[in-house]
C-alpha cells in the first residue's frame, strides 16, 4: 500500500454542512440493490469554511444519477468521482437545498461484511464504523445526526421479511409479486446506527412494560430452524430493560425493540437504533448446544447492545476517536448488569483476568495506544480491547472516585445535557465534575496516556508507634510516541488484616496523584497483613515483595473476594515460574509443598458460591504467565505449569473425586447459582484428575460425554478427552460431530477445542481441519474458531520453534486480506509481540510481518497492524 493516509484527532473540523433528513429507497436485489438517497442539506453555522463544493464519502458504488433540488440532473462535469468519495463542485449557496442520488450495489460480492451483504441468504447491513459509503454517498461521520426514513421494496417470495430502523409507518403489495414497508426513525442518528434486514425469516414476539407503562413489542428474527433457541435471548432482553430502569433511570423510547441473528458477522453483535444486528452466536441457545458461559454471554451481549440505546445512540461520538466514550461506559455497564445477574465476585475476576492477560499485553507492544487515541489510519483497528476494557475500568476508576451515588448523579447528567447530541470524552468527565463538584483535571491523563501503570509498595511498621507506612510509587513505561508521562491519579483501595484473619481497620480508598507517596495508618498493635488493589481498583500492575506464606495466608483469609482469588494467582505463578526458571537452568523439579497445602485448604471449606470456588481452584493460563516473563518461554512455561497440574492431581486426588461425585447429576436446564456452579466444580475436578491418566478417570470422562444432556458437561468431558491420551478420543470427536453437524455455533466449538489442544499432532489436525468440508474462510466464525483459536490460544503449538505455526497464520492472513481485511487485520495480533520471544523466534516472526507486508494490493487495514508491528 502506498501512503496509507493517517487521520488524526488533531485535525478535526465540524462538517461543513448537516443533513435535517435523509429518505432512503432500497430496491433489493442480491447481486444488484438500487439505492436512492433524498437528502435536505443544510449549512452547518458551526463551520467557518465558505467552499462551494461538497464532498460526500463512497467506496464500491456505481453511481447513476445526481439531481439537485428535484428538478436539476447535474452532468459529469459537474461533479467529480475518487475511489472513496463523490465531490459537487458547485452545490447552492443559500441555506437549505435538496440532494437526490442513485447508484447500485453488489451485496453477494460484499465478502467484507461492510456496508450490505449478503448471509446465509439474508440481505443484512453493518455500518459501524464506516460501512455506510458502502451503501451510497454520504456525509459518513458519527457528528452528522439526521432523521431517517427508509424504504424497502423486494420480491415477497425472496425477501418476506423487510426491517429497518424506528416504527413500520407504511407497507404494501406491488405489481410483480413484490411489497414494500416503509420505516421511520423519530430521533436524529449518524448512518453508522443505519441497519436494514430483509430476508426469508421467522420472529419470536415478546413485550415489555416500561416504568411509565408504556408497551414495548420485541422481536427476534431468525432463520427457521433457530427458532427454538431465542427464549434465553428475548429474556435477557428485558432483564436488560428492567435493570437499566432500576440502576440508570433509563427507559427505552421507541415501541419496537428488534434482534436479528445473522451467521456472518465480523463483531459481536451491532446496536443500529431499534433492530440490532447480532451475530448468532450470541442469540441462540437451547441447554444441548449452548454452554453456561455461552448463556452468561449471551445476556451480557445483549444487555450492552441495548444499554447502547442511551449511552451511544441518544448520546453518541463526536469522531471516532471518541469511541471509548460510547463502548467503555457501556462496557462497564453490561459489567455491572452481568455482576447483579449473577455473582459479583466470579465476574470481576473474569473481565480483569481477561484485561490482564489480553489487554496488558496490549499495552506493552508495538500497538499500545489511549483510551482515546490520537491518531489512526483504519479505524476498524481501534475496536480493541484498550478502547473498551481499559476504557471500561476507567469509567469504573470514576465511579469508585465519586461514589455510587455521586456516579448516578454524574451520568443523569450527562444523559440530559447531551441527549441527541455528538459529544466527547472531556463532556462526559466534565458531567461527572459539575454532579459531584469534584475536580478531575489530573485525571483525564487516563484517557491521553497508553501503557499500563506499574504501582511499587513497600510497607514499614513501628512497633513503638503502632503504624503501618506504606509507599506507593507510581511509573508508566514508554509506549509508542510517549517516552515521559506525568503521574496519574489513581484510585488504590485497601484493607488491612490481623494476623488471626479478621480485619485491623475499615477498608480505605487511597488517592494516588503524585509519582512517590507516603500513606500512614495507625493505633495498630500488630503487624497487618496488607491486602491492597481490592476489587482491583485501577488496571494497574502491582509490584510487592511478598513471601509464599504470605500469600498463602491471603488465599485463607483475605474478605476481598478479588484479591483472595490473585493471592492463589501469585501463589501459583510464582512457583510455576520458578520451576520454569529450574528447567532453563537443568535443575531437578520439585512443586513446592506450600501450593498443596494451599489447595487442600481451599478444597475443604464450605462454600456457597461454587462458581467462585472453582477460580480459586484455577492456575494462571500460559499467556497470563507468558507476560510475566521478559523472554517468553512458551514450552517451559507449558512443562511447568502441566507439572503443578499433575502434582495437584495427584497429592489431591481424593478430594477431587470426592467433589466430582458430591456434584455430578444431571441438571440439564436448570441455570441458577446453584447448577451453574455444581457443573463448574466437578469439571474443574475432572479436569485435574484426567493429568493422572487413569483408566477409571477416563471411564468417567467418557460417561459424562456420552451421557451428558446438556452443552456444558459434554463440552468439558470432550475437552479433557482430547487434551489427554484418552483411548476414545477420535470416536468421540467423530460422535460429537456427527451429533451436532447441523448446529454451526456447536461446530465452531468442535473445531475450536480441536485447533487450542495441546496434543502433540495438533499442527497437523488444525491443516486438516482447514480443508474439513465445515470450513468457510468467508465465514468470521470459523475463522476465528480454527485460525483464531490456534494462534491465539494455543502457544505451545502456535510457537512451534521451527515456525511452522507463524507461517501458517501468515499464509491465512493474505488469504484473508482479499476477502475481509476486518478479520484479517485482527488475526494479524497474534504476531505483534515478536519481540517478547528469543532470538530464533523473533527472527521468524518477523520474517512473516514483513512478508504480510510485502503482499500485493494489502488493505490498510491489515497494513496498519502489520506496519506497527516492525516498527
Amino acid at each position: 500500500m502506498n501512503n496509507p493516509q493517517t487521520t488524526y484527532l488533531k485535525n478535526y473540523t465540524v462538517p461543513e454542512y448537516l443533513i435535517d433528513s435523509v429518505a432512503l429507497n432500497f430496491t433489493l436485489d442480491d447481486d444488484n440493490t438500487q439505492v436512492m438517497s433524498r437528502m435536505v442539506m443544510v449549512r452547518n453555522p458551526a463551520s467557518v469554511s465558505s467552499a462551494a463544493s461538497l464532498t460526500l464519502n463512497g467506496e464500491n458504488l456505481t453511481l447513476l444519477r445526481v439531481v439537485l433540488n428535484d428538478d436539476t440532473e447535474l452532468t459529469e462535469a459537474d461533479y467529480s468521482l475518487t475511489a472513496d468519495s463523490l465531490i459537487i463542485h458547485n452545490v447552492p449557496q443559500q441555506h437549505s437545498f435538496v440532494l437526490t442520488i442513485e447508484n447500485t450495489i453488489n451485496p453477494k460480492a460484499n465478502t467484507a461484511l461492510e456496508g450490505l451483504y449478503l448471509s446465509n441468504g439474508m440481505l443484512c447491513t453493518q455500518c459501524e464504523a464506516e460501512g455506510f459509503r458502502k451503501i451510497t454517498y454520504f456525509f459518513d461521520r458519527p457528528d452528522v445526526m439526521t432523521r431517517f426514513t427508509t424504504t424497502l421494496v423486494g420480491d415477497k417470495d425472496r425477501y418476506p421479511v423487510l426491517l429497518s430502523n424506528g416504527n413500520n409507518i407504511h407497507h404494501g403489495d406491488l405489481d410483480g409479486n413484490r411489497h414494500f414497508v416503509t420505516w421511520e426513525d423519530p430521533f436524529n442518528k449518524p448512518c453508522y446506527l443505519f441497519a436494514l434486514v430483509a430476508g426469508q425469516l421467522e420472529c419470536v414476539a415478546d413485550t415489555f412494560t416500561t416504568m411509565s407503562g408504556r408497551t414495548v413489542d420485541l422481536e427476534i428474527f431468525v432463520e427457521a430452524h433457530d427458532k427454538d433457541k431465542c427464549g434465553h435471548a428475548i429474556q435477557s432482553l428485558k432483564n436488560a430493560m428492567l435493570w437499566d430502569e432500576q440502576v440508570y433511570g433509563r427507559e427505552y423510547d421507541l415501541d419496537l425493540y428488534m434482534i436479528v441473528a445473522v451467521s456472518h458477522f465480523n463483531m459481536g453483535a451491532m446496536e443500529n437504533k431499534g433492530l440490532n444486528v447480532f451475530n448468532t452466536k450470541f442469540v441462540l441457545a437451547r441447554p444441548d448446544t449452548a454452554t453456561d458461559f455461552d448463556y452468561e454471554h449471551i445476556e451480557g451481549v445483549i444487555g450492552h447492545e441495548y444499554f447502547h440505546n442511551w449511552s451511544g445512540n441518544r448520546v453518541t461520538c463526536r469522531d471516532w476517536f471518541q469511541l471509548s466514550l460510547k463502548e467503555g461506559f457501556t462496557v462497564f455497564r453490561d459489567q455491572e448488569f452481568t455482576a447483579d445477574r449473577t455473582s459479583k465476585g466470579v465476574k470481576r475476576i473474569e473481565d480483569v483476568n481477561m484485561l490482564r492477560t489480553r489487554q496488558f499485553a496490549e499495552d506493552a507492544g508495538p500497538l499500545a495506544h489511549p483510551i482515546r487515541p490520537e491518531a489512526y489510519i483504519e479505524i476498524n483497528n481501534f475496536y480493541t480491547l484498550t478502547v473498551y476494557e481499559k476504557g471500561a475500568e476507567v469509567v469504573r476508576m470514576i465511579r469508585t472516585l465519586v461514589g455510587v451515588d455521586g456516579f448516578r448523579k454524574g451520568s443523569d447528567l450527562y444523559f440530559d445535557r447531551h441527549d441527541g447530541q455528538a459529544v466527547t470524552c472531556e463532556d462526559f468527565v466534565k458531567a461527572m465534575e459539575d454532579a459531584n463538584a469534584v475536580d478531575l483535571t489530573q485525571f483525564r491523563r487516563w484517557y491521553e496516556q497508553a501503557g499500563t501503570p506499574v504501582l511499587t509498595v513497600s510497607q514499614h511498621y513501628d512497633a513503638a508507634a503502632e503504624t503501618l507506612a506504606l509507599t506507593i510509587k507510581q511509573h508508566c513505561p514508554p509506549t509508542p510516541n510517549q517516552t515521559v508521562k506525568p503521574p496519574l491519579h489513581i484510585p488504590v483501595t485497601v484493607g488491612l488484616l490481623n494476623p488471626d484473619g479478621t480485619a485491623a481497620t475499615d477498608e480505605v480508598i487511597l488517592q494516588l496523584t503524585e509519582a512517590e507517596q507516603v500513606f500512614t495508618f495507625t493505633e495498630l498493635k500488630q503487624p497487618p497483613v496488607v491486602s491492597i488493589l481490592r476489587g482491583f481498583s485501577a488496571p494497574v500492575k502491582l509490584v510487592m515483595e511478598r513471601s509464599l506464606e504470605e500469600l498463602a495466608f491471603l488465599l485463607s483469609y483475605d474478605s476481598d473476594e478479588f484479591n483472595r482469588w490473585e493471592a492463589g494467582q501469585e501463589l501459583a505463578g510464582k512457583i510455576i515460574l520458578g520451576l520454569v526458571d529450574d528447567l532453563q537452568n537443568n535443575r531437578p523439579l520439585q512443586v513446592n509443598p506450600i501450593i498443596v497445602t494451599a489447595f487442600k485448604q481451599v478444597l475443604a471449606h464450605d462454600w456457597t458460591d461454587l462458581a467462585y470456588f472453582s477460580l480459586l481452584l484455577s492456575l494462571p493460563s500460559e499467556t497470563y504467565l507468558a507476560e510475566q516473563m521478559r523472554v517468553i518461554d512458551v514450552l517451559g512455561i507449558h512443562q511447568a505449569r502441566e507439572l503443578v497440574l499433575r502434582t495437584l492431581a495427584e497429592q489431591l486426588q481424593a478430594e477431587f473425586k470426592a467433589i466430582y461425585t458430591a456434584n455430578h447429576r444431571d441438571e440439564s436446564g436448570m441455570f441458577d447459582a446453584g447448577a451453574i456452579g455444581r457443573r463448574r466444580i466437578k469439571n474443574i475436578c475432572l479436569a485435574y484428575l484426567s493429568k493422572l491418566e487413569q483408566p477409571d478417570i477416563q471411564q468417567w470422562a467418557s460417561a459424562q460425554f456420552a451421557d451428558a444432556g446438556n452443552m456444558t458437561d459434554q463440552m468439558a468431558a470432550l475437552s479433557v478427552i482430547v487434551n489427554s491420551a484418552h483411548p476414545e478420543k477420535p470416536a468421540c470427536l467423530a460422535s460429537f460431530y456427527q451429533q451436532w453437524q447441523a448446529e454451526a455455533l456447536v461446530v465452531d466449538k468442535w473445531f475450536a477445542l480441536q485447533a487450542s489442544s495441546s496434543a502433540p499432532d495438533t499442527f497437523a489436525t488444525v491443516q486438516a481441519l482447514m480443508e474439513h468440508p465445515a470450513f468457510d474462510l468467508k465465514n468470521p466464525n470459523r475463522v476465528r474458531s480454527v485460525i483464531g483459536a490456534f494462534s491465539q490460544a494455543n502457544p505451545v503449538h502456535f510457537h512451534a520453534a521451527n515456525g511452522q505455526g507463524y507461517a501458517f497464520l501468515a499464509d491465512q492472513i493474505i488469504a484473508l486480506n482479499t476477502l475481509n481485511p476486518q478479520v484479517a487485520s485482527r488475526m494479524v495480533g497474534a504476531l505483534t509481540s515478536w519481540r517478547r520471544f528469543d532470538s530464533a523466534r523473533q527472527a521468524l516472526m518477523k520474517a512473516q510481518l514483513e512478508r504480510i507486508m510485502h503482499t500485493p494490493d494489502i488493505s490498510k487495514d491489515v497494513y496498519e497492524v502489520a506496519s506497527k508491528s516492525l516498527v
